[in-house]
């Protein structure tokens, strides 16, 4: 018998049902999704060299010049403090206006690339600083885990990719590279740019069809790790719905208010219609106020005799009806108006107790 239970116990904790729409939520929150890092690494070279290859000219007119001016300029100047000051701003100028444009485009495809994989989403708790990261007994598992093998398989093969690429661009462009010898600087430097941005081009391209399983591997992983167990879907279950114990007590609160409100409004009745004994209706009417009749408590057995226990105590006038305090308790709810096709009945009750009370009077 033990066994057994201990069986069960164990299925119950085994992590083979999906995860829930909160625990994707929740892991989200956290920064944990699908996302492949070759996917952002594909698409941000494959733009950068693009844009290099229609703003290349640009960015080589630059270099040029900032070359032919440093030959020009700089190698006759005089090396003293204030020369050195110009010079650097000068060089640290012309750089920035070059690559500002090539890494505003590096970003805008990192931000891209990471929307077309997780949408939006800011996660701030995944940047904070965690003490467990420094763990050396973890960081040995991490690096000798199924996936960092998996990892470095996935690096060799984009290494080996990457290389045959290489090889057979520069191969098929090997007469042309072999006489760059012979041709003028910026004849040369602009044919070295053409060939590193089509290489760069076909990387890319290349790079971002390999990114494709490897997102999808990404995606299984983390459905894999998201994974709940019966007894998580039950907990998760039962911490959004309140405990079962928590949630009857108050329940029965707000019956035993909903109850103690009713009761407080039959002194204010006019009429209470009964069973005798098994049902109890409490109508009240106001001329000036209300259109018809409205039922302002009911009840059966327990609660019809507390009805008549407070309106006797009150001098409410208890009328005897079964088929009227039957009919009245199954179509009315506390609130409701008399219905039109019981109107006639209790306005002939309501005229007997008015009755009553004049002679009182």
């Amino acid at each position: 018998m033990p066994y057994i239970q201990l069986d069960l116990q164990f299925f119950a904790e085994e992590k083979t049902e999906k995860a829930t729409p909160k625990k994707r939520q929740d892991t989200r929150k956290k920064g944990q999704v699908a996302k492949s890092t070759d996917v952002n690494t594909a698409i941000i070279l494959l733009l950068v060299f693009l844009s290099l290859w229609f703003i290349g000219h640009i960015v080589g007119d630059h270099l040029l010049a900032m070359l032919k001016h440093t030959f020009q300029n700089y190698m006759l100047m005089d090396l003293t403090e204030m020369s050195l000051k110009m010079v650097l701003n000068e060089i640290t100028f012309t750089s920035a206006t070059v690559l500002l444009p090539i890494m505003l485009i590096a970003l805008i495809a990192g931000v891209f690339s990471s929307y077309l994989q997780v949408g939006p989403l800011f996660a701030p708790e995944a940047i904070k600083p965690k003490l467990s990261k420094l763990d050396p007994i973890k960081g040995f598992k991490r690096i000798f885990s199924v996936r960092a093998i998996v990892e470095l398989l996935k690096s060799l093969l984009k290494i080996s990719f990457v290389g045959m690429v290489v090889f057979t661009i520069l191969w098929l462009t090997l007469d042309s590279v072999m006489i760059l010898s012979q041709k003028p600087v910026a004849d040369g430097f602009y044919q070295i740019a053409q060939l590193t941005v089509i290489m760069g081009v076909v990387v890319a391209v290349l790079l971002l069809i390999l990114s494709i399983p490897d997102y999808l591997y990404q995606k299984y992983d983390h459905e894999k790790q998201i994974r709940m167990s019966k007894k998580d879907i039950k907990d998760e279950h039962k911490n959004m719905e309140g405990d079962p114990k928590v949630k009857s007590k108050r329940k029965q609160k707000q019956m035993e208010m909903a109850m103690s409100r009713m009761m407080q409004e039959i002194p204010k009745a006019d009429v209470v219609i009964t069973n005798p004994t098994h049902f109890a209706v409490v109508l009240k009417y106001d001329g000036e106020k209300m259109d018809a009749p409205v039922i302002v408590a009911k009840g059966v057995d327990y609660v019809a005799f507390k009805i008549r226990s407070i309106a006797k105590n009150h001098d409410i006038i208890i009328v005897e009806n079964k088929p009227l305090a039957r009919a009245l308790y199954a179509e009315t709810n506390i609130g409701d108006i008399v219905p039109e096709d019981l109107f006639k009945a209790v306005a002939e009750i309501l005229a007997y107790v008015y009755r009553l009370k004049n002679k009182e009077v």
